[in-house]
This record gives C-alpha cells, structure tokens and sequence, in this order.
C-alpha cells in the first residue's frame, strides 16, 4: 500500500532497533533547534518520533542520525506528549505509532494536522489493518507503513512527505473516495472507523428506529445475528445501549454534501 521506493540497504528497521546504528560513532549531530545544512543547502527535515517503546524511539533516532538530511527534533510517548512536543518544536514530520498508551496516534494525528496543516505524518504500526489505515487517511496522515518495513524505505517516505509527497497507493486512494461517494461514514471519529462495512449499515438502520427484527428482515439476516451485530458495534462505541449509539452517529455522521 506504500508509495515509497526501497533504498538498496540491507538492515531492515526492526535490526537498526535491536541493533543500533553504526554510524552514530562518528556523527556529532545536534539536535532540536541546532540546525544544520545539508549538501544542496536546504535545511533539514525536523522529525517527531512518536511511540510508547523508549527502545522504538531510540532505534528510530539512530536510523535519522545517519542522514545528513533529517534531524530528530523531538520524541514522545503518549497522544497527550505527542500534541505537545508537536505545538513546542513545529516539525516538518511526526513519524507516528497508530497504538499509544493513553490513546490512539489517529486522535494525536488529527490534533496536529488540525492545528499544523504544515505538518506531514507517517502512521507507523506493527500489523495491516484496512480500518486504522481509512481512520489515519480521515486524520490527515500522509501515508502508512509497517514497522517491518527496510529501514531505507522509511528514510525515503519521511523525505517523500517531507516534500509534501503523499505515499498513499493510489488503489487505496480511489477506495477512500468511493466509499465516500457512496454516502458511507466520512470516518472524522476514531470510534466510529472501528466499525466493518456491515457494521457501518446496522448503526444506521438502529439509528433510524428499527427494532432487531427490522433490520434482520431487511439486510436478510437472523434476529440473533443482528443482536450479535449490535453488541459488536455497542463496545466498539463504548456505549451500553442503542440509544446512545444512535446519538454518537448523529453527533459524528457526515457525509458528501452535507
């Protein structure tokens, strides 16, 4: 799903993270505000590394020291840090986990993006998920990669959207606007991009008033199967009943044109 083109090195992110990188015996790098200049006389990208593994963070450092384009301006382990150390040094590019500690890096992404337009974010996760990648395009992140990506293709995507590039597989793009020419959920709400496509459809039909058996009549599915369906969507929510689920919606529901 990454638009990034692979670099020829050889050590993947997950070995620069147990491993560290050799390089930083013979760099003196100053970070944060200390800015230095590189080959073409553009200043360096400013980085914000966001996770909740200090030994995540570190390896991420390395891997950045060893460009003479990128600095690592700040770190973070949390979405409450994460929105705070982004407002304090303004960087050019948040590499952000999509699962924190007090949160979700989808909910600090939109904060930034909110706040900083300017200011590019790559989601960085340890699995696939079809879900959390619609959520973090919803927030505003510029792409989406796996820890287990080589650590050269990360350097190219932070320099890719540093540029303003997007890394979006345009397949996954044109997903995006279909669903949303479609008049499905516009997926502005971290909760409600749990949420399957079938899901997405019972919430709406409970949120017009129909009972269980309504809406199994009319999607073609067992009453006891839309109970299992509701209580699906009730802890996805994090509400207890329908009503409060029918409200959330409303609350957050919007669609083309609205």
């Amino acid at each position: 799903m990454i638009g990034c083109v692979a670099e020829n090195r050889s050590a993947s992110l997950t070995d620069m993270i147990i491993a560290g990188n050799p390089a930083d015996r013979h760099r003196g790098r100053v970070e944060g505000d200390s800015r230095t200049w590189d080959h073409h006389g553009m200043p360096p990208l400013r980085v914000l590394l966001v996770d909740d593994h200090e030994v995540v963070r570190q390896g991420l450092a390395s891997l950045l020291r060893s460009t003479d384009d990128i600095v690592v301006a700040g770190e973070a382990g949390s979405v409450r840090e994460a929105i705070e150390e982004a407002d304090r040094i303004g960087p050019d590019v948040v590499v952000m986990d999509v699962r924190l500690v007090d949160g979700s890096g989808i909910e600090a992404t939109r904060e930034i993006r909110a706040k900083r337009p300017q200011t590019q974010v790559i989601m960085l996760t340890s699995f696939a998920d079809d879900e959390a990648l619609f959520a973090s395009i919803m927030a505003g992140a510029s792409g989406y990669v796996l820890k287990q990506v080589r650590s050269g293709e990360l350097i190219r995507a932070i320099r890719a959207v540093g540029q303003g590039h997007s890394l979006l597989d345009p397949l996954v793009t044109k997903s995006v606007l279909d669903r949303l020419r479609k008049g499905k959920l516009l997926m502005k709400d971290e909760k409600l991009a749990r949420l399957s496509p079938q899901e997405e459809r019972i919430l709406s039909l409970v949120a017009d008033g129909k009972t269980n058996k309504e809406i199994g009549q009319e999607l073609h599915l067992a009453e006891k199967t839309v109970k299992n369906y509701v209580s699906s969507i009730l802890s996805k929510l994090e509400v207890a009943r329908r009503a409060e689920a029918a409200a959330y919606l409303a609350r957050h529901n919007r669609t083309p044109g609205d």
